[in-house]
């Protein structure tokens, strides 16, 4: 089932051209990273995407009803306020403590209801985060350079945990992250962004692909190597091997 769907989507920002015929779909139960270099468009896609801006251009088409739950790139609070892992997943509206507990226990944290978020290391505090995300029991679940400031174990760690909870709730994940040490083997599929799509498929294809490479190097193949895990899917998108230069 298709949850989100674009077509020859362009997105501008004044007169400067981020993005140009994006075309995409996200299927229910499938995992899908974005990479790109910086200035690529990754976060101005996102935003298209949860409808926070209106393409220039082209289509979003979202599945009637669809929940989306989002993780975001960075959240700041004020450590000096004394609040608990459950308070903050009740902001800004209560929800049963059942629900709360049961989202804390998805997100692999069962025990740090009462933690204090000041308390919580990094890789506890984007948990919390995924928790709040998981509360909203979202068809489609986006991260934003969610692991961004962990380190690599604990990049990997979050993104298994990212996995389980595909394979519990039977949402779509998409994420958007620079971390190609973890997320290309973390995926289904892939998407190389520069501008436009330049390539798109399973890792494995994408990796080898011209356009990855020459954005990314021939060396970051390897990074498939670091973390493999067993698909009960398959995705058979072909590479796009379109060579239009790149902004």
């Amino acid at each position: 089932m298709t949850l989100i769907e674009t077509r020859s989507v362009e997105i501008r920002h004044g007169a400067n051209t981020v993005l140009h015929d994006v075309n995409l779909s996200i299927e229910r139960g499938e995992i899908v990273t974005i990479v790109g270099p910086n200035g690529s468009g990754k976060s101005s896609l996102l935003r298209a995407l949860i409808g926070a801006i209106r393409p220039a251009r082209g289509s979003v088409t979202r599945k009637p009803g669809l929940r989306i739950g989002y993780v975001p790139q960075s959240l700041h609070i004020d450590l000096t306020l004394p609040i608990t892992a459950r308070r903050f997943l009740s902001l800004p509206r209560r929800h049963a403590s059942a629900d709360v507990d049961k989202a804390l226990e998805q997100a692999g944290l069962p025990d740090l209801h009462d933690r204090q978020m000041a308390d919580l290391s990094g890789g506890q505090f984007q948990r919390v985060q995924l928790a709040r995300a998981l509360m909203e029991k979202p068809d489609l679940l986006i991260l934003d350079e969610a692991t961004q400031g962990l380190d690599q174990p604990g990049s990997a760690a979050f993104y298994r945990r990212i996995e389980e909870v595909r394979r519990d709730l039977g949402c779509a994940v998409l994420m958007v992250s620079h971390e190609l040490h973890v997320v290309m083997s973390a995926s289904d599929r892939v998407i190389c962004l520069n501008g436009h799509i330049c390539c798109e498929g399973k890792p494995e294809v994408v990796a080898s692909a011209p356009e990855y490479r020459a954005i990314f190097g021939s060396g970051t193949g390897g990074a498939l190597a670091l973390y493999r895990h067993d698909h009960d899917h398959h995705h058979d998108h072909a590479c796009d091997h379109d060579h239009e230069a790149a902004e």
